[in-house]
């Protein structure tokens, strides 16, 4: 075999067979020899086969969706595809990884529209017999899309509820009956308790993007979709991570399921480019507008970490005469589907998003993502250049990292396994290389009247003068173990008019002080004197004398 056959083959199996070829690699590092010569056995005789092996047909695919999928123009699966199809296929549980843009959508669409397609109800109403779950609005809409264009020729029904609008479309078409519902999981809910919808006939449940639900907090409302499931059905997780967590409570939801991780977990598309532009914070607005400068670059998504540094980015693009939009959880559903929708047809240069935008954004031919604040979750960051290079195009990622991201950097590097290379020649290089001690000194500029009491001349800590507490009424603080130093002004003046909480102690100058002491009388009238409890004798008053007693 020649070298240059050689090495196209070895393309082949990262290609189409990527994890396979990294256990191969792992397991000769390992020696494990005779695992090797099985799995290259196994990789070599799948290589051989005809090309036309490597096409939708042989998934055994009914015809219906081969050809709604050929009409997507689609002939060749991606490795979760090929993997995971066959297994849905015979109705096993299955926990899906994969990177973004791998195409994670079909891989549970097409062998679900083909499982349903297989029995159709003959009911008048049809019943919801497969429920998607997925965290975000956009990701829903996304995914129901993908049913209708892989299944508008198997005669099935599908629709899609989220909130932040009005239900009443929604429950109309519930009311009618589908096959297929995907669903956010507070809308979900929200009807389920109004007795809309019934989960009692779902046969297939997909919990998609696993991962960001456990991170948005939906844990619980999960756990309470799912208890309304029944007990036999087929459940499928997908996700673009795989941590430990996530396996931990896959195994408590799914029944014996197969795995299937076609990259190394937490790794990003190898044919993005990525860089990174070291910046003070003051001059990214600056940066962002000198890059944007070069007309090829047709359309860009930018994501910050709040909503309102994404309407600041957005505002600051317009004045600078570059088309900008901002998309994040405060704007309505028809203002985000508006500006995604701008964004896609490419009358919208700029689309600057939170990380809500993240996950499920299918943008075609989205050539550059850039991060103007540096996500300080890790995992974040495979999700968000992973918008670009998607279906095996090519994409750039650039982020822009001050001296405070600089931790994040570093954890991002360390997540994805490489050095992001460093952008050293522009116009901002960063100047400010050490701002934290910039925060602690305006923390103790903020913190300045509230600082501990410096010991005395004695040793002993002090609380604060009277002075400092002439707004307050209420002595709440109680003197120290070594007693406390009595102000200036005699000590019957100092407790006049206040309310001590504390039990009397004993002063450094011996005097002691009974609580409560009642506001002093004024004029001729007869202060006010306490009450005995009991038998114990009357306590004494410690107050200046009147005249005349």
């Amino acid at each position: 075999m020649t070298q240059s056959h050689r090495m196209n083959k070895n393309n082949h199996f990262l290609q189409y067979f990527g994890f396979n070829y990294v256990i191969v690699e792992l397991c000769q590092r390992a020696k494990f020899i005779q695992k090797v010569k099985i799995l290259t056995k196994n990789i070599e005789s799948r290589i051989s086969k005809n090309k036309s092996n490597l096409l939708f047909q042989s998934l055994n695919i009914i015809e219906p969706i081969l050809k709604a999928v050929e009409e997507e123009g689609y002939t060749i699966p991606t490795p979760i595809q090929s993997e995971s199809i066959p297994i849905i296929l015979q109705g096993t549980d299955l926990l899906g990884c994969a990177q973004t843009g791998t195409g994670k959508t079909a891989a549970f669409a097409i062998p679900i529209l083909q499982l349903l397609s297989a029995d159709k109800s003959q009911d008048r109403k049809r019943k919801i017999r497969s429920l998607i779950v997925t965290p975000t609005r956009e990701l829903a809409i996304q995914i129901e899309e993908s049913f209708k264009a892989y299944g508008r020729h198997a005669g099935l029904t599908s629709t899609v509820i989220f909130g932040g609008v009005n239900q009443n479309p929604q429950t109309a078409v519930l009311r009618n009956g589908v096959d297929i519902l995907i669903a956010t999981p507070g809308r979900l809910l929200d009807l389920m308790n109004q007795g809309y919808l019934s989960l009692a006939d779902v046969e297939i449940f997909v919990l998609d993007e696993a991962d960001r639900m456990l991170d948005m907090g939906f844990i619980h409302d999960v756990k309470k979709i799912i208890a309304k499931l029944p007990k036999t059905r087929q459940s499928l997780f997908f996700s673009a991570t795989m941590p430990p967590e996530i396996i931990k409570l896959a195994n408590t939801i799914l029944h014996e399921p197969e795995m299937v991780s076609v990259t190394p977990l937490s790794s990003t598309v190898d044919i993005i480019n990525q860089f990174v532009y070291f910046v003070d914070k003051e001059n990214k607005n600056s940066l962002l507008i000198d890059i944007l400068q070069d007309k090829k670059i047709k359309n860009v998504l930018v994501f910050t970490r709040t909503k309102h540094g994404a309407n600041k980015v957005a505002k600051i693009l317009l004045t600078h005469n570059i088309s900008a939009e901002a998309i994040h959880g405060n704007k309505s559903q028809s203002a985000r589907q508006n500006a995604l929708s701008n964004f896609k047809a490419q009358t919208t240069r700029v689309l600057v998003a939170t990380d809500i935008a993240a996950r499920g954004i299918d943008v075609d031919d989205l050539g550059y993502v850039i991060n103007f604040e540096m996500p300080n979750i890790a995992e974040t960051y495979v999700h968000r250049i992973g918008r670009t290079g998607r279906a095996g195009a090519e994409g750039t990622a650039y982020s822009f990292c001050d001296a405070e991201e600089k931790a994040y950097l570093r954890d991002i590097e360390k997540l994805i396994l490489k050095k992001i290379e460093v952008v050293e020649k522009h116009l901002y290089p960063l100047k400010n290389n050490n701002p934290v001690k910039v925060l602690e000194q305006h923390q103790i500029r903020a913190n300045a009247g509230h600082s501990r009491p410096q010991p005395r001349g004695n040793g002993l800590s002090s609380k604060p003068t009277f002075q400092d507490q002439e707004h307050t009424n209420v002595i709440h603080s109680k003197p120290k173990k070594h007693g406390m130093i009595p102000p200036k002004e005699p000590i019957e003046d100092y407790f006049r008019g206040k309310v001590i909480h504390s039990k009397p102690k004993p002063h450094n100058n011996g005097i002691a002080v009974k609580a409560p002491v009642q506001d002093r009388p004024r004029g001729n009238s007869e202060p006010a004197k306490p009450k005995p409890s009991g038998k114990s004798s009357p306590k004494k008053w410690y107050g200046k004398p009147k005249a005349g007693r």
